[in-house]
């Protein structure tokens, strides 16, 4: 199951109560005070982690708590601090608190951040021993750990982004491209979550590439799968327009596709990009193809999945794209 928003609420634990306490022992006189400080309590932390894909862990236990920290004990003894409560999450989580602003963006695999800080532990009546009060009768209890409301969003973190209109051929070809197994039928909206494939273009190179559900015109504003899954297309580097090469239609249907990701986000069309001609084998044994955008300057390529046609040129060009780009940015700033 793939999910990629979840609401949790995160309670760190409370601090320990300080200890009251007085030494009494055969032959030790006028003892003293000796009661221990209590332990703090366990936060909770966001760690990411690179085998997770998705939050569906998250969405049957929304409620996550820090260990409480223990008392402190006579003869100076302090509490045990609680136990950290770890929230394991995949690369590419956004958190946002509860006005939905940005706390952080976790891209990094095994990156931690302290989502709320445990309570500290109550100090025990050894720390109010002075010089002019020698049997202090005074512990502090501990203090309440801190409690918070927030909102986990994943967005994909993929090389190459496949965009296209239901049914253009986008499963089939990641499915023919990497090991990823997508639903393919012959009806529209086969693909209801988006799938991951791992596609290596050299003997020691490789990429990521991800089928993202069919656009549809108004997708922007949540028409057919909406936008969703959108926003997992704002972390790809390279987007990839697959567009169905027996289509009368082509640059009408570039230009939707191209116009929902601006309404979604204008930083979309600014990505590199390039267009894939699927599905060449419908064209027969000797295709004649008339390329309907060669007058735009964008890089295109006539495939079949079925065939194999175009496909070793195709991934090339991907795979060199892709490598300028990570030498361009830095992960973080994906």
């Amino acid at each position: 199951m793939f999910i990629d928003e979840v609401k949790i609420t995160a309670k760190a634990g409370n601090g320990g109560d300080g200890c009251m306490s007085f030494r009494r022992e055969k032959y030790v006189p006028r003892g003293g005070p000796d009661g221990g400080d209590g332990g703090d309590g366990g936060s909770v932390m966001l760690k990411t982690d690179g085998g997770l894909s998705t939050l569906v862990d998250l969405r049957y236990t929304p409620h996550i708590e820090g260990g409480r920290g223990t008392h402190g004990k006579g003869k100076t003894l302090t509490g045990a601090r609680g136990k950290d409560a770890v929230v394991r999450v995949p690369p590419g989580t956004l958190v946002r608190g509860e006005d939905r602003e940005i706390l952080i963006d976790m891209v990094a695999d095994g990156e931690e951040y302290e989502l709320v800080k445990g309570g500290r532990g109550g100090r025990g009546n050894a720390r109010f021993k002075g010089p002019t009060v020698r049997a202090p009768r005074r512990a502090d209890p501990g203090r309440s750990g801190q409690q918070m409301t927030v909102y986990l969003e994943l967005k994909l973190l993929a090389d190459v982004g496949l965009v296209g209109f239901p049914n253009a051929g986008k499963s089939t070809l990641l499915s023919r491209l990497s090991a990823a197994r997508p639903k393919i039928a012959d009806y529209p909206f086969t693909t209801l979550q988006p799938f991951l494939g791992i596609v290596r273009w050299s003997d020691y190179e490789s990429f990521v590439m991800a089928d993202l559900p069919g656009l549809i015109e108004g997708a922007h504003a949540g028409k057919g799968l909406g936008s969703r899954f959108l926003r997992h297309i704002e972390r790809t580097r390279t987007l990839l327009f697959t567009l169905d090469c027996t289509s009368e239609q082509t640059q009408e249907e570039l230009a939707s596709l191209r116009a929902e990701l601006g309404q979604f986000s204008p930083a979309l069309l600014d990505k590199p990009c390039a267009v894939a001609f699927s599905k060449s084998d419908l064209l027969g044994s000797e295709p004649d193809f008339d390329d309907p955008l060669e007058d735009q300057e964008i890089p295109r390529f006539l495939i079949s999945s079925v065939s194999g046609q175009g496909l070793p040129e195709l991934v090339g060009f991907l795979g060199q794209r892709v490598n300028e780009a990570r030498k361009q940015s830095a992960p973080d700033e994906i």
